[in-house]
């Protein structure tokens, strides 16, 4: 990665050259496909300021930071850096592992529950009207009742509402 280090109303010296190159190899670590960094380094009343901006191969990052003294600037610039490429890095390993990750819960669920068990009742449809049904429900104390109506010669289903009304479940084709 370049580095292009400029500075305004101050002297860059060795040691402060050092240091952002130290500092700008953090970022390298996290995200190997960096091309050229900018560190832009000013005073501007009594506050030292620092800007990084980092040009990824398709992203590029920009930190700006002031404090009292032109080390903790670049610290803080520094950090807010490592922040964002850390972030930009993390959303596009998620972003990639998606489909993994929506496949393996469901697996895992799949293993984790138990066989569903069902109970099958074979009972006896007679031909009624709606109300005859509400009144043989009433009569059998069960939950619902499934019944053939007498007009349409459909298999319906009647069951009690928690407010005391009846429910008539009637069947329709899917076109």
């Amino acid at each position: 990665m370049k580095i292009h280090l400029t500075a305004r109303r101050l002297k860059i010296t060795e040691p402060i050259e050092r240091y952002v190159m130290q500092k700008l190899e953090k970022a390298e670590r996290y995200f190997d496909h960096l091309v050229w960094a900018q560190v832009v380094l000013f005073i501007e009343k009594r506050t030292h300021k620092a800007e990084i901006i980092i040009h990824g191969a398709r992203q590029t990052f920009r930190a700006l930071a002031a404090a009292g003294d032109l080390y903790s600037a670049i610290d803080l610039a520094s950090d807010k850096m490592d922040k964002q490429i850390k972030k930009y890095k993390d959303r596009l390993r998620d972003h990639h592992k998606a489909p993994e990750a929506v496949a393996a819960p469901a697996a895992v669920a799949a293993a984790v529950a138990p066989p569903l068990e069902l109970a099958v009742v074979k009972t006896a449809v007679s031909s009624v009207t709606a109300q005859e049904a509400a009144s043989r429900l009433d009569e059998s104390g069960q939950k619902f009742l499934l019944f053939e109506d007498k007009d349409s010669k459909q298999i319906h289903v009647i069951y009690r509402r928690d407010d005391d009304s009846y429910c008539v479940v009637q069947p329709i084709r899917k076109k």
